[in-house]
């Protein structure tokens, strides 16, 4: 007996030895340690307009900071206890698995390698968008299938390699990759003419031609390859800290579809709607059961704003229309299930 319980000791310590799987590894909690530390600290790209952009006074900006912001909202109740970190293509992933990170919105596209290999799970989709490609006005090509022997710029460790070399190859074209890493550096060897064309996500293309001295100089080709849904991805297994990023930006969409802003909160303080009742904390107990507050969702939009002013304050400046990510009532893809 006590020959096969050794067996079975030294068994276990072999399989932990090798990993558990990810089921039966014990839950992190995340939500614990933005507490205790008083911050959330949050992976973003930090150099791209509308979506992670320091201003001129060092702050952060844009739709995916507005997203960390409204995580730290409704877990510290306070937007601005966030601690940006900077990442790369090469980078983040191994970031955020590592516990560097707490959360990842970094225009980062949700795929099923990346949730099922990697250990992730995308808990939103705030921008639906997809890949295209970008040339010189002076080129005269108006369409991406006149790339045939083009030089491409391009990224790695992005779906854009992958995406670009289906497209190339079903439209029986061919192309020579310029890949680059860094991506102040691969737009520099767009703008200096080292290749053709620039492949990326069109809201990237869109937020890089936007920043241009002569952005006409610049045409976005109407061919979009791919569908790349962007969003916010945390480490597999903390379906608590999961929830919470979830229906913050839930409560986001919500907002948008009843009205609230973060300029007339209080025009709703007395409504009889339960929707609001119920989003306003005043009944439901939504707060007890994510672990927050019961006023969360309100200092969401009182502090960052509902979905639909993310948008105009970040995203309608570059240029970009709302299209997909309209609210469903608007023929859009965002759609927030019930509240209740």
């Amino acid at each position: 007996m006590f020959r096969n319980l050794a067996a079975l000791a030294g068994g276990l310590a072999l399989v932990a030895g090798f990993g558990l799987p990810a089921a039966a590894q014990p839950a992190a909690d995340t939500v614990g340690a933005i507490r205790a530390r008083g911050t959330l600290v949050c992976g973003v790209i930090g150099t791209t307009a509308g979506f992670s952009l320091p201003d001129s006074r060092g702050v952060y900006r844009g739709l995916d900071v507005d997203g960390c912001r409204a995580v730290a909202a409704a877990i510290l109740g306070d937007a601005d206890k966030v601690r940006y970190v900077n990442t790369t293509t090469q980078n983040r992933f191994t970031a955020l698995q590592s516990g560097e990170l707490d959360l990842l919105v970094r225009s980062t596209t949700w795929s099923l390698a990346r949730e099922a290999a990697l250990g992730l799970a995308f808990a939103t989709v705030n921008f639906y968008d997809g890949q295209g490609f970008m040339v010189r006005k002076s080129l005269g090509v108006e369409s991406a299938k006149q790339l045939d022997g083009a030089t491409l710029c391009l990224q790695p460790g992005t779906t854009s390699e992958l995406n670009a070399a289906d497209y190339f190859r079903s439209n029986g074209i061919k192309f020579t990759p310029v890949v680059i890493e860094n991506v102040e550096e691969l737009r520099s060897a767009f703008i200096a003419g080292r290749c053709d064309s620039y492949t990326n996500d069109t809201s990237s293309l869109a937020a890089f031609r936007a920043v241009q001295r002569n952005p006409a100089d610049y045409v976005l080709l109407p061919e979009v390859i791919s569908k790349e849904p962007l969003g916010a991805a945390i480490r597999k297994g903390d379906w608590r800290f999961f929830d919470i990023v979830r229906w913050t930006h839930f409560a986001q969409l919500t907002a948008e579809e009843l009205g609230i802003t973060s300029t007339n909160l209080a025009e709703f303080e007395n409504s009889t709607n339960p929707d609001v009742q119920r989003f306003m904390g005043r009944s439901g107990e939504l707060g007890k059961m994510l672990g927050l507050a019961p006023d969360w969702a309100v200092q969401v939009v009182r502090q960052v704003g509902n979905f639909g002013e993310t948008w105009e304050r970040n995203i309608t400046p570059i240029g970009v229309q709302r299209g997909l990510n309209s609210l469903w009532t608007k023929g859009g893809l965002q759609y927030a299930p019930p509240m209740r």
